[in-house]
């Protein structure tokens, strides 16, 4: 039985479901503080998991199984060696089906999502809401993770999905692409330097992550309200392809899964995004609530 909804699943369905055969769980969290000095960390949420679980479900760190490690950035997509490798350790493989969340705001769900649909694997959902709407549903946990079994991953990369910093620059001139900066007003316009410089890459949208979740309860908001989002910003015109930014790759796949749901399965993921490209001095920014 395949999933019964595409990309995305709710705390219900899993609970409906989980324990059938072929169905993996896997828990994407990660530890994300901002400090107060302004600068930021990273660290894998093993320690989160084990202490709490969907039941069976095993976890993947995205910042070194399923990272490129001679990269500049910290999550940066890895060859298909790698990713296959991993991913096939994990219990991800033919005839497999995955259900995806994390512990926080699913971004990292996403971004996992992202990352095996890029290497052609589509038997992927997100749980919706993750973990914390999984406990307000009074879904069970555990604090006994299950050892992972093996499989073997073919990895069938999709380069469409992705896009290098030379194919966004080269974006910024092309009627039939549009690029989507998918983190707060303030940054698209510069008013607040989080990164090497301020501003947007000229010709953007700003289109903030927020919008597509409800605040109170985590979750994606209805379909119906995501498609009026996504048609006014010109998202849903089959002549151009998305392409989402963010400030690592991270947040830019949340609004790409979402634009998904709506049958927007060809989105790429600037995976630099603006770490990467404010750390260009050569590469142009413009400040502004305009794109430019």
């Amino acid at each position: 039985m395949g999933l019964t909804f595409p990309h995305t699943v709710s705390v219900s369905w899993l609970r409906d479901h989980l324990g059938e055969p072929g169905l993996l769980v896997v828990d994407a969290s990660t530890r994300f503080t901002v400090h107060d000095d302004g600068t930021f960390s990273l660290e894998p949420g093993r320690t989160a998991y084990a202490a709490a679980q969907v039941p069976g479900a095993v976890f993947a760190d995205l910042l070194t199984d399923f990272a490129d490690p001679t990269a500049d950035q910290p999550v940066t997509a890895p060859d298909s060696a790698r990713f296959a490798a991993a991913a096939g350790a994990l219990g991800i493989g033919d005839g497999v089906r995955v259900v995806v969340y994390d512990q926080d705001d699913g971004m990292w769900a996403t971004r996992f999502w992202w990352q095996l649909r890029l290497e052609g694997f589509d038997d992927v959902a997100v749980l919706d809401g993750g973990l914390p709407a999984w406990q307000t549903t009074g879904g069970e946990v555990s604090s006994f993770p299950v050892p992972p079994t093996p499989v073997t991953f073919t990895p069938r990369r999709r380069p469409g999905l992705l896009r290098s910093t030379a194919e966004v620059r080269a974006a910024i001139d092309d009627d039939g692409s549009v690029l989507v900066g998918v983190l707060d007003p303030a940054v698209y316009r510069g008013d607040t330097e989080v990164f090497a410089r301020p501003g947007h890459i000229p010709a953007s949208i700003n289109l903030p992550i927020d919008r597509i979740r409800d605040p109170r309860t985590g979750t994606l908001r209805p379909l119906a309200e995501l498609r009026t989002l996504f048609a006014t910003a010109g998202l849903l015109d089959s002549t151009i392809t998305p392409v989402t930014y963010c400030g690592g790759g991270v947040a830019a796949t949340a609004v790409a899964h979402a634009l998904a749901l709506l049958g927007r399965d060809d989105v790429a993921v600037y995976d630099g995004s603006l770490t990467a490209w404010t750390a260009d001095p050569t590469l142009p920014l413009t400040l502004g609530d305009q794109p430019g």
